[in-house]
């Protein structure tokens, strides 16, 4: 029972912290090569990249913006992933 449990939570963080980084990988793709702002999958990635930055969406300012984008959400994207595998660790060594 308890590793069943542990083998979905170790499953479920891993997926959502790489979904994360995901998103923030296309919004940093989106960014630094010409899109279409119109078009639903563009929006759908921009409404949520700033919330998944993990507030590092400004935390270096740097004088070209795509630059800009690809240093601060590639940290971003990094932190996810990370964090992502440290839990999922965590969460194995834990589990009886």
């Amino acid at each position: 029972m308890w590793r069943r449990t542990a083998d979905f939570a170790v499953w479920a963080v891993r997926v959502v912290s790489r979904l994360a980084a995901l998103i923030l990988v296309l919004y940093i793709a989106f960014t630094i090569f010409p899109t279409n702002p119109a078009n639903s999958l563009v929006r759908f990635v921009e409404s949520f990249a700033t919330s998944l930055s993990l507030g590092l969406y400004d935390l270096f300012q740097l004088a070209d913006a795509r630059w800009q984008v690809l240093v601060n959400y590639g940290l971003a994207a990094l932190v996810w992933l990370i964090m992502g595998s440290a839990v999922a660790s965590l969460i194995r060594r834990v589990t009886p």
